[in-house]
């Protein structure tokens, strides 16, 4: 039968790695698998599907992600991979494949171990065996659980993001006054079709408008990241005594993020597509029942991996 190694399971992580690094904000597991496919030469082994379904080659590479996850190398969320700094040394202090995928199962162990309820004497999922095989019976490990997850979280943000990112602006401009009335704020004016002096909501902590900060709301459903420039052409607009809240589905480059964290005169928060999910599922049970329609969501649980 045929096996993957470890020097070629570190080799996939490597490239994958590279992959990453070469963007600001990681890429989506999908994407970045892709990109990864692209670059390296599959076997028919690597590249044929298990019976289960899924082609092996993502299989082994989204299994062997779970050790750098649990060493720190590789963060996941929302879908979304992204290096952390320990997994940008790592690359650079085992430059050899096998050795940068040992190092990997090896910090897995290390937490496996520290585990409440571990035992000591379990062979730990992950570790190769000494003919330097990997496993084909996944399925079984805890890793499988670990996948599943990764998998079902990508595949419901996906369809969470991109009915977001679909929806009428002004339909999703309600959806951001709607979350505000559930956060305790009182909505005073939602701005109509047409143009709105780059204000689209205006609202206030008390219900007759007397108590400050005024927080007046900019909303933006679009594909591009808002620039610095739009980022102060937001800014021109606000009082003394104002708040700014900058809502943007396709969220903000590092200049605009870095300028709002910088101002001492002008308070503002960036809110990005992430973000305004987060703060719908915290608020969602204080929705009005027409504004949950607006997104919708239902919990379905299932096992999760260990933490």
């Amino acid at each position: 039968m045929a096996e993957i190694t470890r020097k070629r399971t570190g080799e996939f992580l490597r490239e994958l790695f590279s992959i990453l690094l070469s963007t600001q904000t990681g890429l989506p597991a999908r994407e970045a698998l892709h990109q990864l496919a692209a670059r390296v030469t599959l076997s028919p082994y690597e590249a044929d599907n298990y019976e289960s379904g899924g082609r092996r080659f993502e299989k082994i590479v989204r299994f062997a992600t779970v050790d750098c996850v649990k060493a720190g190398w590789l963060i996941k969320e929302k879908g979304t991979w992204s290096v952390t700094e320990e997994g940008r040394q790592a690359l650079v202090e085992f430059p050899e494949p096998d050795a940068f995928y040992r190092r990997a199962v090896k910090l897995y162990a290390e937490w496996k171990a520290s585990q409440p309820n571990s035992d000591a004497s379990e062979t730990v999922i992950g570790v190769l065996k000494p003919s330097d095989e990997i496993s084909d019976e996944l399925d079984t490990s805890a890793k499988a659980v670990s996948v599943t997850f990764d998998e079902a979280e990508e595949q419901a943000w996906s369809e969470i993001s991109t009915y977001l990112r679909a929806m009428n602006p002004y339909e999703f401009q309600d959806l951001v006054a709607d979350l505000l009335r559930a956060m305790s704020y009182h909505v005073s004016w939602v701005s109509p079709p047409g143009k709105d002096g780059g204000v689209d909501i205006l609202a206030w902590p008390d219900p007759l408008g007397t108590r400050p900060p005024r927080i007046k709301v900019q909303v933006k459903r679009q594909q591009q990241a808002v620039s610095v420039e739009g980022l102060r052409s937001f800014m021109a607009v606000l009082g003394d005594d104002d708040v700014g809240l900058f809502v943007s589905t396709g969220g903000f480059t590092k200049d605009a993020e870095f300028e709002a964290r910088t101002q001492e005169k002008r308070r503002i928060t960036l809110i990005n597509l992430d973000k305004l999910f987060d703060l719908w599922v915290e608020h969602y049970e204080k929705l009005t029942d027409h504004a949950r329609r607006r997104l919708p969501l239902r919990p379905i649980r299932f096992l999760s991996p260990l933490t």
